[in-house]
């Protein structure tokens, strides 16, 4: 699941519009739009905004490897 579906869903779980998550997270309309739309580029501070409201964050993962490829630094 990519975080616009997981933004979506979590907001119409809790019959949230729009609106109603972009002033309860302290962030624009706008944002919270682009968003669930999939924008490829959006503060990470923001985003941390919007789904602490659902109890997650978004951080540093590691990536996994197959075990024939280089690891990378």
């Amino acid at each position: 699941m990519n975080l616009a579906v997981f933004v979506k869903e979590r907001r119409k779980a809790v019959k949230l519009t729009q609106p109603e998550l972009a002033g309860k997270a302290g962030v624009g309309l706008r944002f919270i739009r682009e968003l669930e739309q999939g924008k490829q580029t959006l503060r990470l501070d923001k985003v941390n905004q919007v789904l602490q409201l659902f109890g997650y964050e978004v951080g540093a993962v590691p990536k996994t490897y197959h075990a024939d490829s280089e690891t990378r630094v």
